[in-house]
């Protein structure tokens, strides 16, 4: 197949649900967290967002993460009649009821088998889950009797945990007066929306990365990133379509990297139209003549040039060179012809390089790149870094001792790999080797797939970061918020007092609940709160609040800065070199 052209694995851009393609932006992470959450509340979630948006990769992502204990009934066709509806669910958890073709169940034979089914499910401590995905297709009628089923319940807990997933129009059925009483027990919503410009860049890339591309190689240019996004709105359906149809013309072509020729072809494809402001490529035989008639003129021109500039005087020389330089003359020409006709025998080609001036009279001098002055102190780095973080901070040998107290606390740790770097996912001080063997530090404040952004001596500076990644050593140091008597044993079952009211709390303030888990011992709702936020941060699950568990909390929380907030737009290259 063609994806081992461009060293993949398999298909990168298919429009099959694989949860293992999710691209968790900060938005994906928080509908998880809802899906999770309705797990284990026993309440009623809602899920909404366009089509094309995720909303089923989400729930087939839920369905791998799911603990031990769990029964799902999952419903795809929500159109059935009223019966079949409830038969499906009793189908799906393989609860009995009588199914007697001369006589087929009535509803309330059907309630009655799944409410008998719920109650020894939950005798034997397991949970029960019901997932509706495409729900806007639910009639009024079947609305109601999910509400009905919201009843079946204990004197302590729901026996029934339902989830509904639809598209836009599901908030506007729920919102009519008659299914109010449906609406009021929703305890969650969120509404998922399309990707924004920078996750449009970082889906793409994770979709490579995933099928297989190797790290650092660049496939999809950030500025055919954009185009993608205009096209596509960000709705990850619509980029998957068109990625896929440009690496298709790329391997028809033998092209590796990805070009405006080919997202306009592919453009024209997938949508039957021309893009608006792209050069299209023409192969028509009028395209030729146009090409071969600007040609002629052009070398008309550099003809008529050079014997003008040959005997005008120096000043008028110079004159004439801005002029020509500023016509639309010799300016490029707006289409791309990345591929011109082979020459033949009877009709000679004329080479142009159509992307730079004709004449340049005089060579204008290279601009030397800033270069960044390390940093030889760690308490200095270390001071920038707090200042970074809007932390109380010193530069001298105290600039730990004043973010701790604050609540912060230094640490040092060893990372192998630059991937290691991106999944800390917060502002370090990296420790390097410069080209003269001296020991230096740096403050790494953001970072994307090709520059890293730097603070030093209170200047900000932008490196390739392949450049900065031959200097670094692996050492960084970071700061992060520690609770009220948190030690380094971390949180967990048996621990009682402050720091674990303080945990209790900062869950309340994410799920937005009134009242927190616990106020003084760690119990077991805590610690399955505890495991749903490692499990939607893709952590170890073992639901002991330690180092990384707490530092992605307080991510969560807002108390500590992620390195992937910032935003690498703007900014100059620069050469990494002792300065």
């Amino acid at each position: 197949m063609y994806h081992h052209f461009f060293g993949l694995e398999e298909q990168a851009f298919s429009i099959a649900v694989n949860p293992r393609y999710l691209y968790m932006s900060e938005q994906h992470r928080e509908a998880l967290a809802h899906l999770l959450y309705g797990v284990h509340s026993g309440g009623f979630v809602q899920l909404t967002g366009e089509v094309g948006t995720g909303k089923t990769t989400l729930v087939r992502s839920l369905l791998e993460q799911l603990p031990e204990g769990t029964d799902v009934a999952m419903i795809l066709n929500p159109m059935a009649s009223l019966p079949e509806l409830l038969s499906s669910i009793c189908d799906e958890l393989c609860a009995p009821y009588p199914n007697d073709p001369a006589h087929p169940p009535t509803v309330k034979l059907l309630t009655d088998s799944l409410h008998s089914f719920l109650l020894h499910n939950h005798a034997q401590g397991r949970n029960t889950v019901l997932l509706i995905d495409e729900a806007q297709l639910l009639s009024t009628e079947a609305l109601e009797q999910i509400r009905l089923l919201t009843n079946l319940e204990t004197n302590t807990t729901k026996l029934l945990n339902i989830i509904l997933v639809g598209q836009p129009e599901l908030v506007d059925i729920l919102a009519q007066p008659s299914l109010r009483q449906l609406s009021q027990r929703i305890t969650a919503r969120f509404h998922l929306r399309p990707l924004s410009a920078l996750e449009t860049r970082a889906y793409i890339n994770h979709r490579l990365a995933v099928a297989g591309l190797d790290s650092g190689k660049i496939l999809v240019p950030p500025a055919i990133a954009d185009k993608v996004y205009q096209f596509s709105g960000g709705v990850p359906r619509l980029i998957n379509v068109i990625c896929e149809r440009m690496l298709l013309g790329a391997y028809a072509r033998n092209v590796r990297t990805l070009n405006r020729s080919l997202f306009a072809q592919a453009h024209r494809e997938v949508s039957g139209s021309r893009p608006a402001n792209i050069a299209l490529q023409d192969s028509g035989p009028g395209s030729f003549q146009r090409v071969s008639k600007f040609a002629v003129v052009a070398t008309v021109l550099i003809g008529l040039s050079a014997a003008v500039m040959w005997w005008l005087p120096e000043e008028s020389r110079q004159r004439f060179t801005v002029w020509l330089e500023k016509s639309p003359v010799v300016r490029p020409l707006p289409a791309r012809i990345s591929e011109p006709a082979p020459p033949t025998e009877s009709m000679p080609t004329v080479a142009l390089d159509l992307a730079t001036p004709l004449l340049t009279p005089t060579q204008a001098p290279k601009r030397e790149p800033t270069i960044p002055r390390w940093t030889h102190s760690l308490n200095e780095a270390q001071g920038a870094l707090a200042q970074h973080l809007d932390q109380p901070h010193s530069t001298g040998p105290g600039a730990c001792n004043s973010a701790s107290s604050a609540g912060f606390q230094c640490e040092r740790d060893n990372l192998q790999t630059w991937d290691d770097l991106r999944a800390l996912d917060r502002p370090v001080v990296l420790t390097l080797i410069t080209p003269e063997r001296r020991r230096a530090y740096t403050t790494l404040t953001a970072l994307n797939q090709e520059q890293a952004q730097l603070l030093n001596h209170g200047e900000t500076h932008t490196i390739p970061w392949p450049e900065l990644a031959q200097m670094w050593t692996g050492e960084v140091h970071y700061l992060w918020y520690r609770p009220p008597a948190y030690t380094r044993s971390g949180i967990g079952p048996g621990h009682s007092g402050e720091s674990v009211r303080w945990l209790a709390e900062q869950f309340a303030r994410l799920d937005s609940q009134s009242e927190p888990l616990t106020r003084s011992s760690y119990n077991r709702r805590l610690m399955q709160r505890v495991e749903i936020f490692q499990r939607q941060a893709q952590l170890e699950v073992d639901g002991i609040v330690g180092a990384m568990t707490l530092q992605k909390l307080n991510q969560a929380l807002g108390l500590e800065k992620p390195l992937s907030e910032l935003d690498l737009t703007s900014g100059e290259q620069l050469v990494a070199v002792e300065g």
